[in-house]
């Protein structure tokens, strides 16, 4: 993917030093419409009088706003704030930080992407499973449905079952489905990227229940059956690492 050059206006706007900025969402995904916001996500560094003080600093940065006709949806976190997330059963910011969509990097981002192969623990399978269990709810809601929350039940649970059984994140549905080798995911991709992003879909939906109850019994034996370690073994090596990052920027 070539990444817009607009995109880079909000790095250069971003009130604090970035250790890092990628895309997530849709585009990472494999699956963006045309009319998809880019989904702009990364940790930062607050200054170090903010964080050793008894008042406590506000750790996330949020922005949405359209420019020049690029609609960006822009979160980022503290370093101490990601890392702490990163210790916890959230595959949603090892894939952000592993994302090789990447828009702003530093040596503490390769260093980083060091660090969380060892974050990574078999119940990672938990933050799948209750992202496909909610994203299954919304797809219900709806009648017709939308496409985009069916999209991503079969992402998420394609992600947990690869990463049971390889201890690697992978987040784009195309190249998941050259293993899963689901027919049907083709042509679902097509139906979201080829119209707006709350495109409707005539959906079977006895089908999509089917195979949403079979790919989570995949997910629970790949996790019952997954090496991967109970728990994580990283917070030495990011406590290290922010130290020296506050140090430096101090």
């Amino acid at each position: 993917m070539n990444i817009d050059k607009r995109i880079y206006k909000h790095v250069a706007e971003h009130p604090f030093p970035l250790m890092f900025a990628t895309i997530s969402g849709a585009h990472l995904y494999g699956f963006p419409s045309p009319d998809s916001d880019f989904d702009l996500r990364g940790s930062h560094l607050l200054p170090l009088r903010d964080v050793i003080g008894m008042t406590e600093a506000e750790e996330t940065v949020e922005k949405s706003d359209i420019h020049q006709g690029l609609e960006i949806d822009l979160v980022t976190h503290d370093a101490r704030k990601f890392f702490g997330l990163m210790l916890k059963k959230n595959g949603y910011v090892l894939e952000q930080l592993l994302s090789p969509l990447i828009v702003f990097s530093t040596p503490e981002h390769d260093e980083l992407k060091k660090i969380a192969a060892d974050c990574i623990t078999k119940h990672h399978a938990h933050h799948y499973f209750g992202f496909a269990e909610t994203q299954w709810k919304l797809f219900l809601k709806e009648d017709p449905p939308h496409v985009k929350p069916l999209l991503y039940v079969y992402r998420v649970l394609l992600t947990g079952i690869h990463l049971m059984r390889t201890g690697r994140i992978q987040a784009n549905l195309i190249q998941l489905n050259d293993d899963a080798k689901l027919s049907y995911i083709p042509d679902l991709i097509a139906h979201k990227t080829g119209g707006p992003e709350l495109g409707r879909l005539a959906a079977d939906l006895k089908f999509h229940e089917a195979e949403y109850e079979r790919l989570r019994s995949v997910l629970q034996s790949a996790f019952d059956g997954s090496h991967l370690p109970e728990t994580t073994s990283a917070a030495s090596a990011l406590n290290d690492l922010l130290v020296r990052v506050r140090l430096k920027h101090q």
